[in-house]
């Protein structure tokens, strides 16, 4: 089945409504880039979660939602495109005395197991000149306590920064990657449909029926069988479906670029210990090599578009 992003309203329209499912582009990424068992179920979660927030969201641009740990898993990064292009990755092993579990692990040991992990969300505008907004939230709560998943740091997030009253549940298998958003509209001057407490009774419903969804129903059943048995009394309203997809945005401009970055001297200290410069995407796994003469091509200022073999691994 295709991956499917499904938006949607309840009711009077004072509550509001985000259903994912990925199923090829999770595929994909897990043929591309394996990761420990203790990891890859998080990705799977993180990969939904980017997808859900940017199709809550009236913006162009790029969502990037990262946690960085401070347990066995040092980083972990999925990226949504405006068009629901997305791709994921992670570091593990923050020292040597931190292993990765080999089976889907605590999410606090595995983030958070000192107290120092943190969730940093970034808006990157696709207009030019526009600046990004970053987001950062602890994965403890306010008394201090370990959050207990990527699901309750999320809403932490989106009480604190975003401010409108959020309920959300993730899910990620070996098979599917896939979540549920469900949000207060946010009052416009007073507009919402029956008055801010009808608007505040109709959340709170919508959250007690969407509470009763089991994790395998979740990861098993279509957005639209899902909406129909939740909300089958709320005269749900769907908009048209998106389509989700793998989509990595790595190329052999950006690895020229990076070198660059790098400069002169530390590329040709390279070329000298290893003949070329190899470079490998953490998202895709597709490999770009440059042998003396691309790296001597990289430092012109005459070359706009660098030369360089590209090897898929």
């Amino acid at each position: 089945m295709a991956d499917s992003l499904l938006k949607f309203m309840l009711g009077d329209g004072n509550v509001r409504g985000v259903a994912v499912r990925l199923r090829e582009s999770w595929q994909e990424m897990l043929r591309r880039r394996r990761h420990e068992a203790g990891v890859q179920e998080l990705l799977g979660e993180m990969s939904a979660a980017s997808v859900l927030l940017a199709g809550s969201l009236k913006f162009d641009g790029t969502l990037v939602l990262q946690i960085q740990g401070d347990g066995p898993l040092r980083l972990a990064v999925a990226e949504c495109q405006p068009d629901f292009g997305l791709r994921a990755t992670a570091t593990a092993r923050v020292d040597d005395d931190a292993e990765v579990p080999s089976q889907p692990a605590d999410f606090a040991q595995l983030t958070n197991s000192r107290g120092a992990g943190r969730c940093v969300i970034t808006l990157d505008p696709r207009q030019p000149g526009q600046q990004p907004y970053q987001g950062i939230v602890a994965l403890n709560d306010a008394e201090g306590h370990a959050l207990r998943d990527l699901s309750a740091v999320l809403r932490q997030y989106l009480d604190q920064s975003e401010q409108i009253p959020s309920w959300l549940m993730l899910a990620a298998d070996g098979h599917s990657a896939c979540g549920l958003l469900v949000q207060r509209m946010p009052d416009a001057g007073g507009a919402a449909a029956g008055g801010p407490e009808r608007a505040d009774e109709d959340f709170s419903r919508a959250v007690h029926l969407a509470s009763t969804l089991q994790r395998d129903e979740l990861l098993s059943l279509e957005p639209e069988e899902l909406l129909r048995r939740l909300f089958w009394e709320e005269q749900a309203r769907v908009f048209t479906p998106a389509q989700p997809r793998f989509h990595c945005t790595c190329s052999k401009q950006r690895v020229a670029q990076m070198l660059r970055m790098l400069g002169r001297d530390e590329v040709e200290s390279v070329l000298a210990e290893r003949g070329e410069v190899d470079v490998t995407c953490e998202f895709c796994g597709a490999g770009y090599a440059f042998d003396l003469v691309d790296a001597a091509r990289l430092f012109r200022d005459d070359i706009d578009q660098p030369p360089g073999s590209t090897r898929t691994q």
